[in-house]
């Protein structure tokens, strides 16, 4: 049995159901016939798990555009300051090297912080609303084609799909990349992010923390409530080592890196962990095929803005189809591919390439580094003008920001 799309998204995680509105959704203009395709059902991401995420406010401009932001909007916390320190982990004093508040936030907040479930379950249920969208779930592909004329993929129970184009989604292992034979450039850390929900009995007011430490970032992150959202960074066999402590043990060795400074803390949900590295994918697209998120670049979460850029990905590819298609020209043809290509490369190597000098710069406790990284950072703090470029780029509307990102339909 064969079927047909315009568009096949492989992946139904947040990129690709994220993806299947900017091509399929009913706020298009001109929705086009778009197949998710995944092995795992994306309701098993719908309970409380621990792991959040930052939406910056050309993300959240998306999100109004598909139509799903209203949904997300209760769940959503507004960073309303954020404090940036260089001291050891747990220290009794941490100074602010920089600070961000009302001055250099004026108007719109620069991110929201949203739970991932309160995520896919928008996401999800505005997919399921579109009539042009369709799910085949619970089948792995096993083979793709990239044709001249259509894309096909072949799923577990043998049933064909095919396409102008496949919008690949599918992570950082991505099997799509690898069947069409792109290779990824890149490194491993030495690192992993414990991620993690925490209570605590004091408010944190939207203030969101970045604590450097030799280790790496500790970032306390405001979520609805009194409860804040964690990216814990240590090497990877450290990491481990508190990873597989009871949760008596884990809550003490976090409580001894968080402070006292929001009283009492408690873990919420489970607690995961993540190696962390910088791979990008050697080229963006092949024939019939666009690489989007973790599929086509793997960065640091040092500043939140890997979910984001993934986000931008799908901007661009859908506007660069869209257009294409607006005009009775191929979807998945070269044109498009080679667009959005270009579009999309200098932005993720230039920010790749940020958070890969800011992590290198700061995970050591070198005493004459501390020192001149405390200058440069207090020198920004004193500094308007590189603070309001510093905010730019937090709310992720530095570059040619695709329409979707702008909150223009398409």
């Amino acid at each position: 049995m064969s079927e047909r799309a315009d568009i096949i998204v492989i992946g139904a995680a947040l990129n690709g159901l994220a993806a299947a509105l900017a091509l399929g959704g009913r706020a298009m203009r001109r929705p086009l016939r778009v197949t998710v395709v995944d092995a795992r059902d994306p309701r098993a991401s719908l309970t409380l798990d621990g792991r959040a995420s930052a939406i910056t406010a050309s993300a959240r401009r998306l999100f109004e555009a598909l139509g799903v932001w209203r949904a997300m909007s209760p769940h959503a916390q507004a960073m309303r300051e954020i404090i940036v320190t260089d001291a050891p982990a747990g220290a009794a004093a941490r100074p602010a090297l920089l600070h961000f508040g009302d001055k250099e936030m004026p108007g719109e907040p620069s991110a929201h912080m949203v739970e991932n479930r309160h995520l896919n379950r928008a996401l999800l249920d505005e997919v399921l609303a579109s009539p042009a969208i369709r799910l085949a779930l619970g089948q792995p592909v096993t083979a793709f084609k990239f044709a001249a004329g259509l894309a096909e993929i072949t799923l577990a129970d043998g049933t064909a799909h095919k396409a102008s184009l496949i919008a690949a989604a599918d992570g950082r292992n991505s099997p799509a990349r690898h069947a069409a034979g792109i290779a990824m450039t890149g490194w491993d850390y030495g690192q992993s992010a414990i991620v993690a929900t925490v209570t605590h009995d004091l408010p944190h007011n939207g203030c969101a923390e970045e604590h450097f430490t030799p280790s790496g970032p500790f970032a306390i992150l405001p979520l609805p409530g009194n409860r804040s959202s964690l990216v814990w960074t240590e090497p990877t066999a450290e990491a481990a080592r508190i990873m597989a402590l009871p949760e008596a043990e884990f809550l003490g060795e976090l409580r001894r890196r968080f402070g006292p400074h929001r009283g009492e803390l408690n873990i919420e949900g489970d607690r995961h962990s993540y190696p962390l590295g910088l791979w990008i994918a050697k080229e963006m697209t092949a024939s019939r095929l666009a690489l989007l998120g973790d599929a086509a670049h793997v960065v640091h979460p040092i500043a939140g803005l890997g979910f984001n850029l993934g986000l931008r990905d799908i901007a661009a590819l859908a506007e660069s189809v869209h257009d294409a298609a607006g005009l009775g020209l191929d979807p998945g043809g070269e044109p498009v591919l080679e667009r959005y290509s270009k579009w999309r490369r200098f932005d993720t190597i230039s920010t790749a390439a940020t958070m890969d000098a800011l992590n290198r710069l700061f995970a050591n406790d070198n005493e004459a580094l501390r020192t001149v990284r405390g200058a440069g950072l207090m020198a920004v703090d004193r500094l308007a003008a590189l603070k309001s470029i510093f905010m730019t780029e937090a709310a992720g509307q530095t570059g040619t920001l695709p329409k979707l990102m702008r909150g223009e339909p398409i």
